[in-house]
């Protein structure tokens, strides 16, 4: 994973304004993340027609929230990035609005699912211009995010990128974007797969006699628990699953019918194939 020596541990030294384009769920942890990386507040633009009360209080440490005339003449300053985090319907309108801020030497780093760095080109014109897709962990400090960048991002806007990102958690590049496809399906909707899972288990603990309270802990602190081990341990998950499995066990019964021909190896592959199809319908 490639990291950025220059602003990994603080972003207090970012050369210029930051300003975020929504302060939604996952504007809102990008946001936090950033100020607990030391990026001064007074270096902070959001622009958020909704802002929260949580939002909103940010004023009191410096950070401005919709300042009037948003653009350089009015006070924002030289900005050294952009980083977009409105939903993907209201790109076209939300977009233009940013032209005035944006020159050559800004960094413009979207997590807008589908939009890709074509369609951000066509708005925003010579920029440097990072795709990213983070997901939804981002909120705890967990998330993974990857990226993919246009021509023009050089090393140092890689590198601030990468810190702008990685305060939610891993970051990870490519340099295809046909790859973002499978990265939103995988990572991205990944999130939703493994409460399923949680879901899935109580139910079942609930058709084998066990209180349906009692199913769903067990189901939510076994996937919560088995996470942070495959976070913490070095070892494959192929591994860590043999790992809990005896010869001829209780574990290894149920995993003859998860680990079958139609199992859940088969089941995943599917619906990972069918969200990367739908992600590639929706890009256009």
């Amino acid at each position: 994973m490639a990291r950025s020596p220059k602003f990994a541990n603080s972003l207090a030294s970012i050369p210029g304004t930051l300003v975020l384009l929504g302060a939604g769920k996952m504007g809102s942890a990008m946001l936090a993340g950033w100020l607990a990386r030391k990026l001064p507040p007074k270096k902070l633009v959001v622009l958020e027609p909704q802002p929260s009360k949580a939002i909103k209080a940010l004023t009191r440490r410096g950070v401005r929230i919709n300042p009037k005339g948003f653009d350089k003449a009015g006070g924002i300053g030289k900005v050294a990035a952009v980083v977009i985090a409105v939903k993907p319907q209201t790109a076209p309108e939300a977009l233009p609005a940013l032209a005035a801020l944006v020159d050559k030497n800004t960094v413009v780093v979207s997590i807008m699912a589908g939009r890709t760095l074509g369609f951000l080109q066509g708005a925003l014109p010579g920029a440097a211009l990072v795709r990213a897709m983070p997901n939804t962990p981002a909120a705890i400090g967990r998330g993974i995010t990857v990226a993919v960048g246009n021509a023009r991002v050089t090393a140092p806007a890689r590198s601030l990128a990468h810190a702008l990102l990685a305060a939610t958690g891993s970051v990870e590049w490519v340099d295809d974007e046909a790859l973002m496809d499978a990265v939103t399906a995988v990572s991205g909707s990944g999130p939703a797969y493994v409460f399923l899972l949680a879901e899935a288990m109580a139910q079942a603990g609930a058709a084998a006699g066990l209180p349906a309270a009692l199913a769903e802990k067990l189901a939510r602190e076994t996937v919560a628990g088995s996470g942070e081990l495959l976070h913490r341990s070095p070892l494959p998950a192929a591994t860590l699953r043999g790992n809990v499995t005896s010869p001829g066990g209780t574990t290894a019964a149920a995993l003859e019918v998860l680990m079958g021909r139609d199992g859940l190896v088969a089941l995943m592959t599917r619906a990972v194939a069918a969200a990367t199809r739908r992600g590639r319908e929706l890009a256009g």
